[in-house]
């Protein structure tokens, strides 16, 4: 789990180009730098954020701690998402999928990272993630299908150009955190759930 945690902290840093997450005793911390998203920790043990969250108080501050929300203590002062979910899967031979008629998809790369797009007939994106790929490790990131394009498959196809994009440069496992809906998408294409995450903020 702390492998995968770490696959995940380092590739989700680089793929939102924020400066290199900091070992803490407790997890990682990320200097994200935006307005409503100054910093984030980002903690293996449940156990851990009680300790952690009672010494943080500038809004702002996001925790994503490895645990369901009945695990994990927070006091009032948190805004506490939705459940998300670390999963995981083995890159090998993966097999493109074609996208439906009308639709194209393209891949654009910029050093480690690389974005998958489809796009619909009028050029318009229909469908796009991103890949970052650090060592032996992939991570799959900002994955989503603009609302009139949905239930086409295209989030099949984005998941597929990502992780053959990640395979072909040496990545052998694959690490993302998905919402509850996207959950699906990800365990149909045989990825497993690791842990659910609780994610929380102290609002701005």
């Amino acid at each position: 789990m702390i492998d995968l945690v770490s696959d995940w902290v380092w590739g989700w840093a680089l793929s939102r180009g924020t400066p290199e997450p900091v070992r803490e005793p407790d997890g990682y911390r990320i200097d994200v730098g935006l307005p409503g998203h100054r910093v984030r920790y980002v903690l293996p043990h449940p156990g851990s954020a009680g300790p952690r969250a009672a010494g943080l108080t500038e809004p702002g501050t996001w925790l994503k701690v490895c645990g369901s929300a009945d695990h994990v203590p927070l006091s009032p002062r948190w805004t506490v998402g939705a459940p998300e979910y670390l999963m995981c899967t083995g890159l090998g031979t993966i097999a493109a999928i074609t996208p439906p008629d009308t639709y194209t998809v393209e891949l654009h790369s910029t050093g480690d990272v690389h974005d998958a797009v489809v796009r619909a007939a009028d050029g318009e994106c229909a469908a796009k993630g991103r890949v970052a790929v650090r060592g032996h490790a992939a991570v799959i990131d900002v994955v989503e299908t603009d609302p009139a394009h949905r239930r086409r498959g295209l989030g099949s196809v984005v998941m597929s150009e990502l992780t053959r994009a990640a395979a072909d440069r040496g990545a052998v496992r694959a690490v993302l955190v998905a919402t509850e809906a996207g959950r699906a998408l990800y365990e149909k294409l045989g990825w497993r759930v690791e842990s659910p995450i609780t994610a929380a903020h102290l609002a701005v």
